[in-house]
């Protein structure tokens, strides 16, 4: 077992102000920039992950973060107003809105995908 006090993640990004203006402004969150030109971003409940700039980015393929909301119906349009539209895979069953009513077929919560500027992607969950 490691001994620690403190842990975090992280995940990169193409473009570091795009970044901080999404986390910090469409979504919210508390963000500030060290001094090695590192986003902070504090979570809803006090975690914290990183947002590193790397040229050389590839989006993650995989939800990188889960967010989770009382109301999915409001945080999505809530999303939408701000101009981010969500994800729709193939063999999910999205509504008109882009959410997967998880709950109505049986495949977990009601979950909607969406990206960030440098195309990693998130959700939001009702909780």
């Amino acid at each position: 077992m490691v001994t620690s006090s403190y842990a975090f993640s992280g995940f990169g990004v193409d473009d570091i102000d795009a970044a901080r203006a999404f986390y910090g402004e469409t979504l919210g969150f508390a963000v500030s920039q060290n001094e090695m030109g590192i986003l902070n971003i504090t979570l809803p409940g006090g975690a914290m992950v990183i947002a590193y700039p790397r040229p050389d980015h590839v989006p993650a393929a995989y939800t990188i973060l889960n967010i989770t909301v009382d109301s999915i119906d409001t945080a999505v349009d809530e999303l939408a107003a701000a101009g981010v539209s969500m994800e729709r895979y193939e063999g999910m069953p999205h509504d008109e809105k882009g959410i997967m009513r998880g709950k109505a077929h049986d495949r977990g919560p009601d979950i909607a995908w969406f990206l960030d500027p440098a195309g990693n992607v998130l959700s939001v969950i009702e909780d």
